[in-house]
């Protein structure tokens, strides 16, 4: 599997490229990234044929978008597609978020001084919307993505979606979606509206697949195509070891333990933990594309290096069989699209 095959976005008319590249750590997440290393990052991703770039306003508070904006206006703009989030407007007026700290410790080190605020009302969108049109310093956005509204849900609905689905009618942007780190409330946006796509972060992994049973089967039915973030799942499946973070926390011992079953088993098969991880979600028909964060040119180059990794059939038959994977997941080579 090559990073550069590019496949149809769901109903959408665009397409992108089968590894797309995520933009947090671009944000200073967990540490600095200087300037030159993070442009040096974007423009390598390009070099190996990405072509599909994630942001957000919560990455940094607007520094990913200001990194990302800038790297991208040296490239054609029908060459790539791009991707931000709404519902948090950056103010500097606004109180620190709890969510963005862990024991008193900040997620985002070194950020611009704006605080994220918490708006999906149809007013705030577009807000959010213009101003990163700003901070991107690009002529337009593909695809919008509602994020993370776990406690908004109804305000999300009645205000995001509209605003979204106004600026899609009119041709501003080409899809509509939504991006979350849990598979429910993604589903019920499914059945209740006209989501283009959605970004399924840390649920539909080689660690763990909530997603499968209800989510993936409905985007399929509906055409909506599903971008799988968080493949190593904020860390533990890119080295499971004591301290290995979970949803970008320390990882509880269990499922530390399980990571490290899985790893054994692609050892057995001279197989990276990485590769296996990278390359799994997109076994599932209605997976479009994998998001993988980067925060170097070395980390860049080594996700690229994975997703080309070639996997043997045994090593799926065997994680079926020590019941590591759902035996109805499907794995990359069985015929999925």
């Amino acid at each position: 599997m090559h990073p550069a095959d590019r496949v149809p976005f769901g109903k959408t008319g665009l397409s992108v490229t089968r590894l797309g590249l995520g933009t947090a750590p671009l944000g200073n997440l967990f540490q600095p990234v200087p300037e030159s290393e993070a442009d040096a990052t974007i423009q390598r991703a390009y070099a190996l044929g990405v072509r599909f770039f994630d942001t957000a306003p919560l990455y940094g508070s607007g520094l990913a978008e200001q990194r990302l904006g800038r790297n991208l206006a040296q490239h054609p703009r029908d060459e790539y597609v791009l991707s931000t989030k709404v519902g948090r407007l950056l103010r500097p007026d606004a109180p620190p978020e709890a969510g963005m700290f862990y024991q008193g410790e900040p997620f985002f080190k070194n950020t611009p001084p704006l605080n994220p605020m918490f708006d999906f009302s149809y007013d705030g969108v577009l807000r959010s919307f213009e101003e990163s049109l700003q901070r991107l310093g690009l002529d337009r956005i593909d695809i919008l993505l509602i994020h993370d509204p776990d406690e908004y849900y109804e305000q999300a609905l009645a205000g995001a979606y509209r605003a979204l689905d106004r600026l899609r009618s009119e041709g501003v942007i080409k899809a509509v979606g939504a991006g979350m780190n849990q598979a429910e409330m993604l589903a019920r946006f499914a059945r209740e509206a006209d989501f283009d796509c959605f970004l399924v972060a840390g649920r539909y992994t080689l660690l763990d697949q909530p997603a499968l049973a209800e989510l993936l089967p409905l985007c399929l039915q509906k055409r909506i195509a599903v971008i799988i973030g968080g493949v190593y799942n904020s860390g533990i499946l890119a080295n499971p070891r004591p301290g290995a973070t979970y949803n970008y926390i320390p990882a509880p011992p269990e499922l530390l333990s399980r990571a490290q079953r899985l790893e054994a088993v692609c050892a057995r098969h001279g197989v990276p933990l990485k590769a296996a991880a990278i390359q799994f979600p997109t076994g599932h028909p209605a997976v479009a594309t994998v998001l993988t964060g980067a925060r170097s040119v070395a980390e860049v180059e080594e996700n690229a290096r994975m997703f080309r990794w070639e996997i043997p059939a045994a090593l799926w038959e065997e994680l079926r069989a020590e019941r590591l994977i759902p035996a109805e997941a499907p794995v990359p080579g069985e015929g999925a699209a």
